[in-house]
């Protein structure tokens, strides 16, 4: 639609412009003098997201600037029209000024506008060729936290948005439409340059198929109709009104892909680091064999081993010879040993455990990477219910931290941060209710809204695991976690946010992995 006006424009350049008109503050009007418009006598540059249009008028349009961008596209956008360019089919056109000459000159400027619905802008660029260049000012400043891919800003240089390669429907070949033929029709419009949902829907209506069939044999049929479309893109009532309904589901759809990919990346990326921690793991395992042989070897010959040595040369049971072992000086000969066979218990029990939910990592995986492949063809029911389904999968967080229930039904908060620990622990938490902590590890402060009620053991068990899975003790061993009233916590005089001292506690040993359910 937008080449069809500038093929229509492109006859009668250069023309002659007699200044600008701002209707509205996001309507700017560049008044044209010359034959062969017709009448239209107005380029109109609509630039409000989320429908942002460029057109040629008849209508008599009036009004001052209403914004700092307005009075400077009114002063600076001056002089002859002299050329106005696309970026192949994409939503981005530059109308090229040639300035003027007067009590104060103007040079010449380009008008840079991108009708890309909630993104739609408009620039004012400094002379030059093509879609590049330094920008004068912006109609709307894009600063990295609203796109990550390019930034829009007064003085900074303007880069167009990202090349693509899409099939050109104005010189489309038959060879390259025959390659199109199981595609569906509706689904055409991603191999096609400059087709968006409404001549989507268009081509499907002028070809005769249904938006969901290929067309196999028949994409010459396809083709022709494809052809009148480039000669006239008009939408016919019937298609703007289903088209309108097609192209309000497209920008959900797309919403929800771009919503969903994120944490569905990132949960790939998260499992793949557990199985990860299950490879290291069992290379541990050969580091814990090696821990043991030496730990018998100080067994076996403690009586040769001289008190406060740095290392002993002991004889392999094998009888392959010597063996060093370095030793702790200020330990014996049997704490030495000790300390070597705590070390290999605690690998093999890393390792036994890891390795037990390594089937259940493998199978999230596969589904996981199944998810992130189906985005790009999901339907919108589907994108839907997989929202619906990451929703329900995500634990339940509150305003102070993540929530989690109980087997017994109670609630539980954890705490994110130090300030969410000291919230939990002195403000929200009732005397009589229950808080958890890892002993000896920097972690969350767990509380148990229990409403004084005493703690089952499932219940006990279940908020102790959060406490070790969420503090320094994680993808350990067994860790004890100390529980008690929160009556009996408390925090010491000048001590920072979530630092405490409790009493009357009672300690539980569980894995440091978060409970399942």
């Amino acid at each position: 639609m937008l080449a069809r006006v500038l093929r229509e424009l492109q006859p009668a350049l250069p023309l002659r412009t007699l200044g600008w008109v701002f209707p509205d503050e996001t309507t700017a009007a560049l008044l044209l003098d010359g034959p062969g418009l017709d009448g239209r006598r107005n380029m109109v540059l609509s630039y409000r997201p989320p429908q942002p249009v460029l057109f040629l008028s008849g209508e008599r349009l009036r009004g001052e600037p209403r914004s700092p961008f307005q009075r400077l596209l009114a002063a600076r956008a001056r002089g002859d029209l002299l050329g106005v360019e696309q970026l192949k089919l994409d939503r981005v056109v530059v109308l090229h000024l040639g300035g003027e000459s007067g009590f104060v000159d103007q040079a010449p400027t380009r008008v840079l506008f991108e009708v890309t619905g909630r993104n739609a802008n408009v620039l004012l660029l400094e002379e030059g060729q093509g879609f590049a260049g330094k920008i004068v000012m912006a109609a709307r400043e894009v600063g990295a936290g609203r796109n990550r891919f390019r930034t829009i800003r007064s003085g900074g240089l303007y880069s167009p948005p990202p090349p693509y390669d899409k099939l050109d429907p104005r010189t489309l070949t038959p060879q390259q439409a025959q390659g199109l033929a199981a595609v569906p029709v509706g689904r055409w419009r991603e191999q096609l340059d400059g087709l968006g949902p409404l001549l989507s829907a268009e081509l499907v209506r002028r070809s005769g198929l249904e938006a969901g069939e290929a067309p196999g044999e028949r994409w010459p049929q396809v083709l022709a109709a494809l052809q009148t479309l480039v000669g006239d893109p008009t939408v016919s009532e019937g298609t703007m009104h289903g088209g309108a309904r097609e192209a309000a589901r497209f920008e959900k759809a797309a919403a929800l892909r771009k919503a969903l990919r994120e944490p569905l990346e990132k949960r790939v990326s998260l499992i793949r680091n557990q199985l990860a921690d299950v490879t290291r793991a069992a290379a541990g395992l050969e580091v814990a064999a090696a821990d043991r042989e030496e730990a018998d070897l100080l067994m076996a010959y403690q009586h040769e081993v001289a008190p406060g040595a740095p290392s002993a040369e002991l004889t392999a049971f094998d009888g392959s010879g010597p063996r060093v072992i370095a030793l702790e000086p200020n330990l014996s000969a049997v704490q030495n040993a000790e300390k070597r066979y705590t070390r290999a218990r605690r690998r093999e029990e890393v390792y036994e455990r890891l390795a037990e939910r390594e089937p259940m990592l493998i199978s999230e995986l596969q589904e996981a990477e199944e998810r992130v492949r189906h985005l790009d063809t999901a339907s919108l029911e589907q994108l839907d219910t997989l929202a619906e389904t990451l929703q329900a999968e995500r634990p339940e967080k509150s305003q102070y931290g993540m929530r989690f229930v109980t087997p017994g039904g109670h609630e539980v908060l954890v705490g994110r941060n130090n300030k969410e620990n000291a919230t939990l622990t002195h403000r929200l938490g009732r005397s009589l209710d229950y808080w958890f902590h890892a002993q000896g590890y920097p972690g969350s402060h767990v509380l148990v809204r229990s409403g004084g009620r005493e703690l089952a053991q499932p219940d006990i068990l279940y908020a102790a695991q959060l406490a070790a899975a969420h503090s320094k003790a994680r993808g350990g061993g067994s860790v004890p976690v100390d529980y008690t009233r929160i009556k009996y916590v408390w925090r010491p005089r000048g001590a920072p946010a979530g630092q405490v001292h409790y009493t009357d506690q009672k300690t539980v040993f569980v894995d440091a992995a978060a409970p399942q359910g």
